[in-house]
């Protein structure tokens, strides 16, 4: 990873008295990010150096003469020109809208539309494509499931577990349907590690447990959650379990079956494709006894003028006209990391997060959150720190601008 560890050494400029407790900045690691020369690969070019030119923002100097070094993929990833060119396509070649005419448009963009839906299944090993909901982006998926079966299925005393680890994202949509349903949220702490204490979560789990709302890799301490042990205990006691793997579906392979959640949500934007588009996987008996999310065209079977009767998932749960494009997008990113093959930039990344932390650690006054590598711990390709006595704003604002600044 190019320009991955600061240069430290100019933070003479900044204010040495100012102290914040908050002061996190995190570097994520990602495909599509330029390689260091000191990080290798299997082969004699790195993954890093092979695909960067796939990436056109990526050529370009900032601050007069440097070349661009991207490290928030964490936040969001840029995008193949495999990417634009299907969005162009779309939009050049035959926009219309899906499963609404029967002209040549209409039926083209259908089917690149659920060409994309079965893309996605392939990419997680989902049982069916009609397992997979298309969503605005991972919150509203996790919204779906909190208002659909959230609102059917808990009742006042109902347990739903979560990590005190969660993206905002995934927390308070169970906070309004608790109120809502007098059910009760129980939050898992972190251990000494910095990882979600999953001897605690064991603990917790009882037959009051209706769900387990969980992320697969933290966005904040690079943790990996062992996925499949814990919906294993989870239903053990009748649990279900949503995953969140916005994190994971574009770092690692994820097999839905494998894992054997009952939900799991990612979204496009994190995994080279577009914004405007998410997906939700729920096992199909889950998702065929779930009432509709929105209602609107498209979602429905009959409409009557004292009644609707509605259409089966996934249908049910994608009111109005859809993201087209941005599933066809999403579509040709699967392709474009599929083609790479996702074991391969598991094993690179796991290369890079290496390379990050320990370059990282070597520096003083740096405080790295989340569990340490070991023999038997991974961390993901991502570091949050905190510098000492250095706000935040001040060092984010170095290390972008450290070259002008030079």
């Amino acid at each position: 990873m190019e320009a991955v560890v600061p240069k430290l050494a100019s933070f003479n400029l900044l204010n040495p008295k100012s102290k914040s407790k908050s002061a996190i900045r995190r570097f994520s690691s990602a495909l599509c990010v330029s390689s260091s020369p000191s990080v290798t690969s299997t082969d004699s070019v790195s993954l890093g150096h092979i695909t960067r030119p796939d990436f056109p923002i990526l050529h370009q100097e900032v601050y007069g003469s440097k070349k661009l070094v991207y490290l928030d993929n964490a936040a969001t990833s840029q995008k193949p020109i495999a990417v634009l060119k299907a969005l162009q396509n779309y939009y050049e070649a035959y926009n219309s809208n899906v499963h609404r005419g029967i002209h040549f448009l209409s039926a083209k963009a259908t089917d690149e539309y659920e060409l994309a839906r079965k893309k996605v299944a392939a990419f997680i090993n989902a049982s069916d494509s009609g397992e997979i909901v298309f969503t605005k982006n991972a919150t509203e998926a996790i919204n779906l499931v909190a208002y659909s079966w959230g609102l059917s299925n808990l009742k006042s005393g109902d347990e739903v577990i979560l990590t005190v680890a969660e993206h905002h994202s995934a927390i308070v949509p169970w906070q309004l349907v608790a109120q809502k349903t007098g059910a009760n949220l129980k939050f898992l702490n972190l251990n000494d590690d910095e990882s979600p204490d999953l001897d605690k979560l064991k603990e917790m789990l009882s037959r009051k447990t209706k769900l387990v709302v969980i992320h697969h890799i933290s966005n904040m301490l690079a943790s990996i959650l062992p996925i499949e042990e814990i919906v294993h205990w989870s239903h053990d006691v009748g649990a279900k379990v949503l995953v969140d793997a916005c994190q994971s579906v574009p770092h690692m392979v994820v097999d839905v079956q494998g894992l054997d959640a009952d939900f799991l949500v990612a979204s496009s934007h994190k995994m080279c494709g577009p914004t405007g588009i998410g997906f939700l996987f729920g096992k199909s008996d889950l998702l065929s006894a779930m009432p509709p999310f929105l209602g609107g065209g498209e979602m429905i079977s009959d409409v009557f003028l004292d009644h609707s009767t509605f259409a089966d998932p996934p249908s049910r749960f994608e009111a109005g006209t859809p993201a087209i494009g941005e599933a066809i997008g999403l579509g040709a990113a699967i392709d474009y990391l599929s083609t790479i093959g996702m074991q391969k930039i598991h094993a690179y990344e796991m290369e890079l997060a290496k390379y990050l932390y320990e370059n990282l650690l070597s520096i003083p006054n740096i405080r790295i959150y989340g569990p340490k590598p070991s023999e038997h711990v991974q961390r993901a390709a991502l570091c949050s720190f905190n510098v000492e006595n250095i706000h935040p704003t001040d060092i984010a604002t170095l290390l972008d601008q450290q070259e002008k600044l030079a």
